[in-house]
C-alpha cells in the first residue's frame, strides 16, 4: 500500500501519524503569559535537537476547529522561556488532566494539584512532581504552517536541569526510578518494561585490537 498524504483528510493524515510514529516521548511544557498566569500542556511531537548547546524541540499544533494557536506556543511569544517537565508512571494521571480544554485564565497547575517550584534562571515554574526538568529559554521558533490543522517547531535552550536524585546516580540515569512513559495512538500510553539490547559493531575499516 502506497498512500499519498495529500489525499487524505486532516483527521486521517493525523491518525495515521501518531498510529505510526510511536511510541513518542511528552513534553510537559509549563509557560506564562505576559500578565503572568500559568499554563501547563503535554505535547507529544517532542524530541532533543543537539547537546551543543543542549537544545530540545517541540511542536505545538494550531487548533483545526479554530484556528488559533495554543496557548503554550502564545505564553512563549510573549514571555520567550519555558519548562520542558518530563511525566512518568506516577504523574500520569495528572498530565492527562492538563490536557483538559480550560477557560482562558484557568491553571492547568490548580486544575491538576500540581505544585509551580520556582526555576533558577527563568520566570516561569516547573512542575515540583516531574522526575526531571529542563529550564530553557527561547531559541527559535520555526512556523510550518499558521494555518488550522499547522504547527510550529519550538526549540529551546536549556538553560538547568532539574533531575530526582535517586534517578541520576553516578553520571546514569536510572530507569528502574524514572518510570518514564511514552504516548501511543489515542487514549493509549506505554511503559516502559520490556528491553532488549543490540551491541553496536564498530566501523568496517577500524583497526582491530
Amino acid at each position: 500500500m502506497i498512500i499519498n498524504p495529500a489525499d487524505l483528510s486532516h483527521k486521517d493524515r493525523y491518525k495515521l501519524t501518531i498510529g505510526t510514529v510511536l511510541p513518542r516521548p511528552i513534553a510537559w511544557v509549563s509557560s506564562m503569559d505576559a500578565a503572568g498566569n500559568l499554563n501547563v500542556a503535554p505535547f507529544s511531537y517532542f524530541t532533543a535537537a543537539c547537546s551543543d548547546p543542549l537544545t530540545l524541540i517541540f511542536c505545538p499544533q494550531i487548533a483545526r476547529d479554530s484556528g488559533l494557536k495554543k496557548d503554550t506556543w502564545r505564553n512563549i511569544e510573549a514571555v520567550p522561556e519555558f519548562v520542558v517537565n518530563l511525566t512518568n508512571e506516577e504523574t500520569a494521571t495528572a498530565l492527562n488532566l492538563t490536557a483538559t480544554v480550560l477557560p482562558p485564565g484557568q491553571s492547568e497547575f490548580e486544575f491538576a494539584g500540581l505544585t509551580p517550584a520556582p526555576s533558577e534562571t527563568i520566570r516561569v515554574p516547573r512542575v515540583a512532581e516531574a522526575p526531571i526538568a529542563f529550564e530553557c529559554t527561547l531559541q527559535q521558533i520555526v512556523v510550518v504552517n499558521d494555518g488550522p490543522g499547522g504547527g510550529a517547531a519550538i526549540f529551546g535552550t536549556v538553560q538547568r536541569i532539574h533531575i530526582r536524585d535517586d534517578i541520576y546516580v553516578d553520571g546514569y540515569v536510572q530507569l528502574a526510578q524514572y518510570k518514564p512513559i511514552g504516548r501511543l495512538a489515542g487514549n493509549a500510553y506505554t511503559r516502559v518494561t520490556d528491553l532488549f539490547h543490540i551491541d553496536r559493531l564498530p566501523p568496517p575499516d577500524s583497526p582491530i585490537t
